[in-house]
């Protein structure tokens, strides 16, 4: 089949659109996209080398540095309520709060453009103090090991044998999570599913984090104390790398902190 000039042209733009688009999807897709934005707001020359001997029940609380600069992350977006950090993963990101709405952060960045690999972020329905007795947050599973997608780490025993704590900073606060388990879940909506206002809902709920249900799990066997209702948990919540379901970290409050 012979073509003329104009259908020539008009194909060659054609290619060259759908290539264009191609290539766009593609470098979203892996999240490389402006992967190296981040604002520098924290002190890499933190010793994370954290102490763990207080307990955040008994009314202890230190006064330690804080590496996060909120002040320079505030003026970039007063949204940016906290900032996550899990040894040896690339999650070390700020937590985000939306007031628009609560998926707002699933496709944008720090600044509010558009970003295929969102941010780490929190419902409005939570306080963004961590005094919730649940509180999710929420990070994709990106293919170049971005946001939460070091989770899955957590799915080899020996790695979460000896990785036993995350950290979250606030403005005012370092609070220290003790993980208790990491397991695949299904897609329910969690602070939508369970109501933690009733005692009896939330003794389940610890009792179910402590021993889920699902095939690809672990857990800590045995915790610095003994879960109560008194207990604040923080769950983080990513994608599987396959099929329906999420993959969970559960961590409950051990130290509670407050910052210079």
């Amino acid at each position: 089949m012979r073509f003329d000039k104009r259908t020539k042209i008009i194909l060659s733009i054609i290619i060259v659109v759908i290539l264009a688009l191609i290539g766009f999807l593609v470098i979203n897709i892996l999240g490389v996209f402006n992967e190296d934005e981040k604002i520098i707001v924290r002190d890499t020359g933190v010793s994370d080398s954290f102490p763990t001997e207080i307990s955040a029940k008994n009314g202890n609380v230190d006064t330690v540095s804080n590496p996060i600069d909120f002040k320079t992350l505030r003026k970039t977006n007063p949204e940016a309520v906290a900032w996550i950090y899990v040894p040896d993963t690339k999650i070390d990101y700020p937590i985000m709060q939306s007031l628009k709405s609560d998926d707002y952060y699933l496709h944008r960045d720090i600044n509010g453009n558009y970003k295929y690999a969102g941010s780490i972020f929190m419902e409005y329905c939570n306080r963004d103090d961590f005094t919730d007795r649940v509180t999710v947050l929420y990070g994709h599973n990106m293919a170049n090991g971005t946001m939460f997608a070091h989770l899955h780490k957590f799915s080899d025993a020996d790695f979460f044998k000896k990785h036993k704590k995350f950290y979250i900073y606030t403005d005012s606060r370092k609070l220290t999570y003790e993980i208790v388990s990491s397991y695949v879940y299904d897609n329910r909506h969690i602070m939508n599913s369970f109501n933690f206002s009733e005692n009896k809902v939330f003794k389940e709920y610890l009792k179910f984090i402590q021993n889920p249900r699902s095939i690809t799990r672990n857990t800590r066997g045995k915790l610095d104390h003994k879960l109560t209702t008194d207990d604040r948990i923080v769950t983080l919540s990513t994608c599987l790398n396959s099929g329906d379901g999420r993959y969970l970290l559960q961590g409950v409050l051990i130290k509670d902190e407050r910052t210079q």
